[in-house]
């Protein structure tokens, strides 16, 4: 008689009544239902986006997403400019840069090491944790948070950057250029990596087209090199040059190689941006004294993206004139996967590979739960 078992993958989190976790219905090895349980503790973020003033909101809008939080003040702060037709200053477009690139960079980080977790390779993630706590340290010295800034507002950002992050920066740079092929050696030329994710989590281009998936999803199935950054440049990202690494059989060792490419891309990029940057000049556009708590954006609406990095990133804000937002909508970069994807491709998975699956499919778990 065939006997179905109801198993729980995580959270592994303080919170654990309230986070992100899912439900596997298992025969032996085989899933052969899986069921998404976003949790109580991130619920509602676009209700109450539209409940809080224009400023209030960026307090509230990096949590959408723990590993990649800039992506949530980045879209938000060019929708809401947009709106209000507001122009920032020159050097604010190449800082957000230099915060968007480094928080890519650490969600890679954090994605290649984690793959060490499911394949038993534990000096994975020591390796890319210290190595992405030296990225927190510079958001630290910047904007006196590690993990949730709201240091990229409308009109530019909070302020500028400390005496001296630029050279830290640089030199960082050329320790983790210096440091990559480790990672290559350990991890993407590691003959028990590769046997647990060659030819293993198949992602179709078809699926790819018919769930939505964007981002290294796509570009690792299709060949495309669809990227917002390329295809609607926003910052100055028209003013540099960067490759975008595709390829056309995407299993799980393919997305975790154009994770480490990106981040060798992201390298490049911030080296680019520390050599065109004004070196000085105003960074946010001033708002006279209390203003900003009773700001009124003018009525209008407004499909505002950017590329973070699992995918396309989209906020979609509607004004009616008030202080507050009329309407906001989230598109999250892994909901496709996230959501629709597990419940209809991981069944058929076997156990461990699970934590294989939601790794390289990028699922974080506010974008579903929004």
């Amino acid at each position: 008689m065939k006997r179905q078992v109801k198993l729980f993958l995580g959270p592994n989190h303080p919170g654990m009544h309230g986070n992100f976790s899912v439900h596997l219905y298992v025969d032996g090895d085989i899933v052969e239902k899986a069921r998404p349980l976003p949790g109580m503790l991130h619920r509602g973020f676009e209700k109450l986006m539209e409940r809080r003033l224009w400023m209030n909101n960026l307090a509230l809008i990096p949590r959408i997403c723990v590993p990649e939080p800039d992506i949530n003040e980045m879209v938000y702060a060019q929708g809401v400019e947009t709106l209000a037709n507001i122009e920032i200053p020159e050097r604010a477009h190449w800082i957000r840069m230099i915060i968007l690139e480094l928080a890519r960079i650490a969600n890679h980080l954090m994605a290649l090491g984690g793959i060490g977790g499911p394949t038993g390779l534990y000096t994975g993630p020591n390796w890319a944790t210290s190595d992405r706590d030296l990225i927190l340290d510079m958001f630290e010295e910047i904007t006196g948070a590690r993990v949730y800034h709201m240091y990229i507002v409308p009109g530019g950002v909070r302020k500028d950057l400390p005496k001296g992050l630029e050279m830290k920066l640089e030199k960082y740079l050329d320790y983790l250029e210096k440091r990559l092929p480790e990672y290559e050696d350990l991890i993407l030329k590691n003959p028990m990596v590769q046997a647990r994710t060659k030819d293993n989590i198949i992602l179709p281009e078809e699926v790819c087209w018919e769930l939505g998936v964007t981002g290294i999803g796509l570009r690792s199935s299709s060949g495309k090199p669809y990227d917002i950054r390329k295809v609607d440049p926003y910052a100055r990202y028209d003013e540099v040059e960067f490759d975008v690494p595709t390829a056309t059989y995407s299993d799980a060792y393919t997305r975790l190689t154009i994770k480490y490419k990106e981040i060798q891309q992201s390298i490049r990029i911030l080296r680019q941006v520390l050599d065109k940057m004004p070196k000085e000049g105003p960074v946010r556009v001033s708002f006279s004294r209390g203003s900003a708590l009773r700001w009124r954006v003018p009525k209008g609406q407004v499909f505002s993206h950017i590329e973070c990095a699992r995918g396309e990133y989209g906020y979609y804000i509607v004004s009616d004139g008030s202080n507050k937002p009329y309407r906001i909508a989230v598109r999250g970069a892994s909901y496709p996967q996230g959501l629709l994807g597990i419940e209809k491709y991981l069944p058929g998975t076997r156990i461990d590979d699970v934590a294989i699956w939601l790794d390289t499919m990028g699922v974080c778990a506010p974008e579903i739960d929004r």
